[in-house]
């Protein structure tokens, strides 16, 4: 929980100076970082820019009532890096902005920013600049990524063909169980099963995701996938999205969905379907992508060697087939939208 004590208030410039003096590192690609007008970056010849932003508000994407400032930062580098990840990109600079509301001080603020870094220090990511204002309604981050790819060799939501196998990292659900753990106020309706192990992992991949830099990059570089998207809104949703830029239709097979321990025994628990944890769940931030059904067996080959958990969870066809789930007795529905939809759902994940 965000800490209230009337302690360190903030001063803007006291405060750049000393993000400055702990976040700057030196690269030769950073030509000016922080303290100037602006940022100056050499990119590498030949490749292409890949940006991304992100904008946070208190309330909708976080409660500081039920996380920590270090979580907050932590998460909000993660969505970034995913978004980067799913392009198949190389992750180089981060931007930050914030508007700080007077509840914060200065300690809440190095917290966040020791979120932010421990998870950009994994890719080796520079703080480059960014901006701060006073803000009387909440916390506002706003997070820009720049990244970097070969020419031509990037990874769109638009290349999926129909007879393509649908994949995706990791496991599903889990945030979202982490999610309605932290902001259930009544403890009667957790669930007497539920472990604390279980508890305690489905709070954390929550509040601390992994955004899949690596094994976005080892699919671009192979070029082993046709389509990809992160999942921070939803699998139902996230692959609406592959599906509409594609113009194609998809099958999913809801028992082929991957679902932690963790997430069964939550769902169990809760006596609900555990595959409603992962159609609607986002913010696992794990890939969604889609492979030529002839190079299934080297993907899958080519990813245990190198450790990394991907599953198939149903095929790409036809425009005209639309998007339909099948149950494990043969049934199949048409896919419902059950992912977040801005200004229309009411409340995005905000643990």
């Amino acid at each position: 929980m965000a800490s209230r004590k009337a302690t360190q208030p903030i001063h803007e410039f006291p405060l750049i100076r000393q993000l400055q003096r702990r976040y700057e590192r030196r690269s030769p690609l950073v030509r000016k970082g922080i303290g100037d007008d602006a940022a100056v970056v050499s990119i590498p010849a030949g490749d292409w820019a890949v940006l991304t932003t992100d904008l946070l508000t208190e309330g909708i994407h976080f409660d500081l009532r039920t996380t920590t400032p270090m979580s907050i930062g932590h998460r909000a580098a993660m969505a970034n890096l995913s978004d980067v990840a799913a392009m198949g990109a190389t992750p180089r600079f981060l931007l930050v902005s914030l508007a700080i509301p007077p509840t914060l001080r200065a300690d809440d603020i190095h917290a966040l920013y020791r979120g932010l870094m421990s998870a950009c220090g994994q890719h080796q990511v520079h703080l480059i600049g960014g901006d701060t204002s006073a803000s009387r309604q909440g916390l506002f981050l706003s997070l820009t990524l720049f990244g970097t790819t070969p020419k031509n060799r990037v990874l769109f939501r638009s290349g999926a063909r129909s007879g393509d196998g649908i994949y995706v990292t990791g496991t599903l659900g889990d945030s979202l169980a982490g999610l309605r753990l932290l902001t259930n106020r009544r403890p009667s309706q957790q669930g007497t099963a539920l472990k604390k192990k279980a508890r305690d992992f489905l709070i954390d991949r929550h509040r601390h995701p992994t955004a899949r830099v690596q094994e976005g990059l080892w699919l671009n570089r192979t070029q082993l996938a046709t389509a990809a998207i992160d999942l921070s809104d939803g699998l139902s949703g996230d692959l609406r999205h592959v599906c509409e830029e594609s113009q194609v239709g998809a099958d999913i097979a809801l028992a082929t969905l991957p679902i932690s321990p963790a997430c069964r025994a939550y769902a169990d628990a809760h006596k609900i379907d555990p595959a409603t944890l992962a159609l609607a769940g986002g913010e696992d931030y794990e890939l969604l992508f889609t492979v030529a059904a002839d190079d299934e067996q080297k993907l899958e080959r080519q990813a245990r060697s190198r450790g990394f958990l991907v599953t198939k969870i149903g095929r790409i066809r036809p425009r005209r087939f639309g998007l339909q789930s099948l149950a494990s007795d043969g049934t199949r529905t048409p896919l419902p939208i059950t992912s977040y939809r801005h200004f229309t759902s009411r409340m995005k994940h905000s643990g």
